[in-house]
């Protein structure tokens, strides 16, 4: 017999929490979709999956560069605390408010991330 040994850690545990709360507020109504700090579908914290493409919208904007019709690369800087978006296109960042609001996002999430460390 097999024992599974599971650790939480509090990053984790505020993880968790965060998404249970977000997933509550958004069906509420409470929370708009966008401006989740937490990802529903690769449940984690939002500045660590943003660069998926599944987080890219031609509808919305959000990591989308509409004159080049290309995704915007997103870079995280853990260090700095920093989220900057790129076309690598066009050379453009970040100027439209769906790129403002998923900054926005990025940078909760990041504080967030490191007041439960």
């Amino acid at each position: 017999m097999t024992a599974t040994l599971q650790i939480r850690t509090r990053s984790a545990e505020a993880l968790a929490d965060a998404l249970i709360a977000e997933d509550h507020a958004e069906e509420i109504g409470f929370l708009d979709a966008l401006d989740r700090i937490t990802c529903p579908a690769h449940r984690r914290w939002i500045h660590q999956c943003c660069h998926s493409d599944l987080h890219v919208s031609q509808v919305s904007g959000h990591r989308w560069c509409r004159s080049c019709r290309r995704a915007l690369e997103v870079a995280v800087d853990e260090v700095n605390g920093t989220i900057a978006l790129h076309c690598p296109k066009c050379d453009r960042g970040a100027r439209t408010r769906a790129d403002a609001q998923l900054v926005a996002a990025c940078e909760a999430s990041l504080t967030a991330c490191r007041n439960a460390a």
